[in-house]
């Protein structure tokens, strides 16, 4: 697999609920994240996931740009969380060491109800 095809699987597993299993195969065991929103560490991320997941089962996850370059996966996506009719853009930047994912930097925007910008966010 690319590592782009790992990110997009890692993604759409941690997506639909399945972070356990998206950590087990593809994130390294000294994983780091720079979510500002929880601890540093492997676990934490992985049961935030999960726990998102939970809180919203009809999201939808779409991929819109995914680039990488040596190292590096950048993602571009669009989440559309039904139960409180939310839309996001939302960047992720994947680091690996070989075929493992060891660190994450994410961040997100909520796309506005009245978007100014004619071209959109995506």
């Amino acid at each position: 697999m690319t590592k782009k095809e790992i990110v997009t699987h890692f993604l759409h597993l941690a997506a639909k609920g399945q972070s356990r299993e998206a950590f087990e195969v593809y994130v390294a065991p000294d994983f780091i994240h720079h979510n500002a929103y929880f601890k540093g560490d492997r676990n934490t991320l992985m049961l935030a996931m999960e726990e998102n997941a939970i809180q919203n089962p009809n999201k939808i996850f779409e991929i819109q740009r995914i680039l990488e370059d040596e190292h590096l996966v950048a993602v571009h996506s669009r989440i559309q969380l039904q139960q409180n009719n939310l839309e996001l853009a939302v960047m992720h930047i994947f680091r690996f060491n070989e075929n493992k994912i060891v660190e994450l930097w994410d961040f997100g925007q909520p796309v506005p109800k009245d978007i100014i910008n004619e071209n959109g966010m995506f």
